[in-house]
């Protein structure tokens, strides 16, 4: 179990485009493996159950390490603000997807599996 804690910074707003808005941080040499993972956000004093992923996000090009968190049913702005992101347990390493189609279909496969747990 790892806490990461950094300020919400805009992206490119791809998630958002594929039905899974993102909270996005820099964490640049964060001492954890890249991967999805079950996890989970306090907002306000609040946790919410989220899915992550740690990487440079291969399938879009991307050049920085990013954090990017989908938090289930939470809708709202967080850019600007301060989180701690618990990243509870890896369900599947980073890869590299052939089409945003492909990658689309992993995050949904992705949403169920970390739903489920």
């Amino acid at each position: 179990m790892v806490t990461i804690v950094g300020e919400v910074i805009h992206g490119a707003k791809l998630g958002r485009r594929m039905g899974f808005p993102t909270a996005n941080m820099n964490i640049g040499s964060v001492d954890v493996e890249n991967g999805v993972y079950l996890s989970c956000v306090s907002i306000d004093g609040k946790e919410w159950r989220a899915m992550s992923n740690v990487g440079v996000r291969p399938s879009v090009d991307g050049k920085c390490r990013l954090l990017e968190t989908h938090i289930f049913d939470f809708q709202g702005d967080l850019y600007g603000r301060e989180l701690n992101v618990t990243l509870l347990r890896k369900v599947r390493d980073e890869k590299r997807f052939a089409s945003v189609d492909e990658l689309r279909e992993q995050l949904h496969n992705d949403f169920e599996l970390i739903r489920s747990l």
